[in-house]
């Protein structure tokens, strides 16, 4: 596999956010106990990194990165230093409006989100995407394969999360592994199974 596929792949499986590099942790596994509110964060995430990484891209390169200002006689100039913060807006923008979207059309999933939703502005595995498209010199359709990819992958990881222990709700678990006990065991299996994609890939 070579290009945006690999690209894609990579950002799905062997870099998978919450189960590979363990970031978005919080949201992954508040919002893994009932498997309509998993799917939902699922798309939520694919669209906001689908969204933002791309966007971010435009801005960093049209106006943070050193050189981006030469046509205007600047070419010494170097805003990068704003990136995180261009960042963090950005993502605020996007999550805003799909409030508003999942406010108006779909409101079961507006509710189930609660005060996760919001806090999706400062979800580090988003603001993560960001980051990692500039330290990787990502091109622009690098960057949306990259960011499409990284919320595909969370998308499957806490959708398969929300299935089994809405699987497991119905079994007698010992009370000191209800709730977020089993949750974390089940991540820390999952995560093994992950690392499985990574070995692929190194032996190719």
């Amino acid at each position: 596999m070579t290009g945006l596929w690999d690209i894609f792949v990579t950002a799905a499986f062997v870099d998978n956010m919450p189960l590979t590099l363990f970031l978005g942790l919080c949201t992954f596994l508040a919002l893994s106990k009932r498997p309509e509110a998993a799917i939902g964060l699922g798309v939520a995430m694919t669209g906001v990194l689908g969204v933002t990484v791309p966007l971010n891209y435009l801005i960093y390169q049209g106006l943070l990165a050193p050189g981006a200002w030469a046509w205007m006689g600047l070419p010494e100039l170097d805003l990068s230093y704003l990136a995180l913060i261009a960042f963090i807006g950005v993502i605020a923008a996007a999550v805003q409006l799909l409030e508003m979207v999942l406010d108006r059309f779909f409101p079961k999933i507006h509710a189930a989100f609660g005060v996760f939703l919001p806090l999706l502005t400062v979800q580090c595995a988003i603001l993560a995407g960001s980051l990692f498209m500039v330290e990787r010199s990502y091109s622009f359709a690098e960057s949306a394969a990259f960011g499409f990819g990284s919320g595909v992958g969370f998308a499957v990881a806490v959708a398969m999360l929300g299935a089994i222990r809405k699987r497991l709700s119905y079994a007698h678990l010992p009370e000191g592994l209800r709730g977020l006990g089993i949750a974390f065991i089940l991540a820390g299996l999952m995560s093994l199974g992950f690392a499985s994609f990574a070995q692929m890939a190194v032996a190719q």
